[in-house]
């Protein structure tokens, strides 16, 4: 958040924003598989180690030398170091996990701490920068990766896989060759692409209501609580719960309130939405996680997530590109409702993701 609204201070064009704001998503895309097989050889806390001095240098640059160019670096350097962690934090989490039910368990804690930083995260950095000023907000964001190695520095590291003995020396896109993680990976791009229509639009689709700035915010956090909440609840129920039926109600429930959502004129009606969107698709990564961890070898697991996070920060960076591009030529509605019959007809493959390996 600081880094965008320090560049829109400094007189710089939403475009310009908006190509600052895809840095962040642009190095996970190229770093995911390398960060994936560095994790699957290295395990947790060698990576994380490189993430915290990355991110770190990334927001201190920003402290020394708040400028446009100097915010891209570190934009590059704080979005590539969160990808390499998240990915190493996700490989060691699912190995620990005895069975399938815990892996649900494990996954579904697990993505409780995105849906807390993205609160945390930018209410500090309000909070300093009216407070003290840009630059001790930065500071603050270069003290959290520190905070972050106080916590993992102490983790056990778990014992590597060693690959079958004789077998190919194997590549990441040779994953796709199994079709249920072929499937799973189709079905989690479609669904993280809504993530993606409902960030993006649902301001443009406030601003034609009418709505206030500040409205239109209090619904895109009523979305982020009901998915934190639902992420709070998936743990208590993962034994009663079976991964692939989860994830197609997901994908019907999301395509039901796309369908209906342009026809929503007041603030509580899309607020309503919101929170239905947020429960239905926050249940999905703690699923679509587990389901990664057990359709995958052992040893393949760090590959499998970073493959998992190329597609979608690929997505992210190229899709707000092309609602933006339909939306002006069609509508915002157009938008809404085309990706409604997308996830509809998605559902069909997520129905197939019962038939476990």
């Amino acid at each position: 958040m600081a880094s965008p609204l320090l560049a829109l201070r400094e007189g710089y064009s939403p475009a310009a924003v908006g190509v600052l704001l895809a840095l962040y998503a642009l190095t996970q895309v190229f770093l995911a598989l390398p960060a994936g097989r560095y994790a699957d050889r290295h395990g947790l806390k060698r990576p994380v180690a490189w993430s915290v001095g990355a991110a770190t240098l990334g927001a201190g640059m920003a402290v020394a030398y708040p400028v446009f160019w100097v915010l891209c670096a570190s934009a590059l350097l704080t979005g590539g170091a969160t990808g390499v962690a998240v990915i190493a934090l996700q490989r060691h989490v699912g190995r620990a996990a005895r069975d399938a039910t815990q892996l649900k368990q494990v996954f579904s804690w697990l993505s409780i701490g995105p849906a807390v930083s993205n609160f945390l995260g930018p209410f500090a950095a309000g909070l300093v920068i009216d407070h003290a000023g840009f630059r001790w907000a930065f500071l603050l964001m270069a003290v959290f990766p520190l905070v972050c190695w106080f916590w993992v520095r102490k983790a056990t590291e778990l014992p590597r896989d060693a690959p079958v003995a004789g077998a190919k020396r194997t590549r990441a896109w040779d994953l796709w060759r199994e079709p249920m993680f072929r499937r799973l990976l189709l079905v989690n791009w479609v669904l993280s692409s809504c993530w993606d229509v409902h960030t993006f639009v649902v301001p443009v689709l406030g601003f034609e209501r009418g709505l206030s700035a500040s409205v239109i915010g209090t619904i895109l956090g009523s979305f982020a609580v009901a998915a934190a909440l639902v992420r709070v609840l998936l743990p208590l129920l993962a034994a009663r719960i079976r991964e692939w039926a989860l994830i197609t109600g997901a994908m019907v429930v999301t395509a039901l309130v796309f369908t209906v959502y342009p026809f929503m004129q007041t603030a509580v009606p899309m607020a309503l939405c919101s929170i239905v969107l947020g429960i239905a698709l926050g249940c999905v990564q703690p699923m679509v996680m587990s389901m990664l961890h057990q359709i995958t070898p052992h040893h393949r697991h760090g590959e499998a997530v970073g493959m998992r996070m190329m597609t979608i920060n690929a997505s992210s960076v190229a899709m707000p590109m092309l609602f933006g591009a339909f939306g002006a030529v069609v509508g915002v509605s157009a938008v809404f409702w085309t990706v409604a019959v997308a996830v509809g007809l998605g559902s069909r493959l997520a129905m197939g993701l019962r038939k476990e390996p």
